[in-house]
């Protein structure tokens, strides 16, 4: 062998054992980019209570709390939405063409709601356009590092859905603050710079996993934006079922904790700490359940941590109506529920047999969730209003009592969900690592 054929040899075995390393840093620094993703999309809509209760005070005090309660409701609605829609289109296109698309209408969408003064204008620019545009970002963040990671997917992604509790809490923190101090309309424009600045960062960061060589993209259908025929594999279906139930109730006290800490008297301050402080144990709540989950079993993890959530709505929100009652179940409901961010894509990642499928997978649970967040704000308006008419000793009681049945009959879908994974849809109970 020659010393240039040897040289080309040494040559080519170091590139080998260089490419692992490259693959891991553009893994975490996809990870990267999926925080800044989440930060901007779902850290954005986590601060629906404080726009909940500023509308019914300003713009809006005209209208029923439940009419006020269908704009973050689009809102939520609309993200849920975009995922099947956004789905098929990142595992066609990748994530910079959606991250791209997303930053125009999110942050075009809230530079129109600072001008925004009536009901349409707001519903249109921050209810529908802006939500529009965080379905995109949320796709192509969470999916992006779905498709780089396996064993330790669950911290990964745990450490992305972390980007939109500390969106949250620093929104819930500082929005009420601006509100007062410079105006609504240069808040929404304070916070639509800052959304720009990071969602350059994540395009700057946000990579998908290379497809394997040789390997031709399937075509493309408009049936790919609507998923529906993956609904037909059981493990799919029972889990999307189980998600519709526990969204239904997961975002109530988002949205109605700080009302009911104003209706009782606890002051406009006071009652927006509530919010953060759920907002900060949530940022906990969200990567510890991915370590977990790694180690004890995504969907083990799951159903531990969304039975938690139950107890607490039962034991604390409903139990304890004062406000102590309410700063204990703040904090620990938000470490509680921080696991429907971090672990609803893990397990959608577990149930798909191909990474190359991940974002029609995910679109197809997130299109039977999507009605869900749609009617639960508004419903709950509705429970609060029924409550505050018949004077009860907890005005609220119907809208707790709700929103712990529906995430109940969640955790008992999560259970459905693991066995049919499983493939023992008749044991529920059966154990092991899954």
């Amino acid at each position: 062998m020659s010393m240039q054929t040897t040289s080309a040899y040494h040559l080519v075995n170091r590139a080998k054992a260089v490419v692992p390393y490259i693959i891991i840093a553009r893994g975490w620094l996809a990870v990267v980019g999926g925080f800044a993703c989440l930060f901007v999309s779902f850290g954005w809509i986590t601060c629906i209570g404080v726009f909940q209760a500023y509308y019914g005070t300003h713009q809006l005090q005209a209208y029923s709390a439940s009419a006020v309660g269908w704009i973050p409701s689009a809102e939520t609605f609309l993200l849920f939405l975009g995922v099947p829609v956004f789905g098929g289109l990142f595992d066609r296109l990748g994530p910079t063409w959606l991250l791209a698309v997303g930053t125009v209408l999110h942050v075009g969408g809230l530079l129109g709601a600072a001008h925004a003064t009536t009901y349409a204008q707001l519903f249109g620019t921050q209810g529908v356009v802006s939500a529009t545009g965080t379905g995109a970002i949320f796709v192509a963040g969470t999916s992006a590092v779905g498709t780089w990671f396996r064993a330790r997917r669950g911290l990964a992604l745990g450490l992305v859905s972390a980007g939109s509790a500390l969106g949250a809490v620093l929104g819930t923190a500082l929005i009420p603050v601006l509100f007062d101090r410079i105006g609504f309309p240069w808040t929404m424009r304070a916070v639509a710079l800052t959304y720009l600045v990071l969602m350059a960062v994540a395009m700057a960061t946000t990579s998908r996993r290379p497809q394997p060589s040789g390997r031709s993209p399937a075509p493309f259908l408009l049936s790919s934006l609507l998923p529906v025929s993956l609904l037909r594999s059981r493990p799919v279906l029972v889990l999307a079922t189980a998600c519709f139930f526990y969204f239904l109730g997961v975002f109530i006290p988002y949205n109605y904790l700080v009302v009911e800490a104003r209706d009782a008297g606890d002051g406009e301050q006071p009652a927006n700490n509530l919010l953060v402080i759920l907002s900060a144990t949530s940022t906990v709540g969200r990567i510890v359940p991915g370590v977990l989950g790694d180690r004890y079993g995504r969907f083990n993890t799951t159903i531990a941590f969304t039975l938690f959530s139950v107890v607490l709505v039962l034991c604390v929100w409903i139990a304890a109506p004062w406000r102590a009652g309410r700063i204990v179940f703040a904090a620990l409901y938000g470490f509680g529920s921080g696991t429907f961010v971090s672990m609803v894509p893990t397990l959608v990642a577990q149930v798909c047999p191909d990474m190359s499928q991940l974002g029609l997978h995910l679109g197809a649970v997130y299109l039977v969730i999507a009605p869900s967040v749609l009617i639960a704000q508004p419903l709950g308006g509705a429970l609060a209003s029924a409550g505050r008419n018949h004077q009860a000793r907890d005005s609220y009681v119907w809208l707790k009592a709700f929103c712990a049945v529906s995430m109940a009959l969640g955790v008992a879908g999560f259970v459905a969900a693991r066995a049919a994974y499983q493939g023992n849809s008749g044991k529920l109970f059966k154990g092991g690592h899954v």
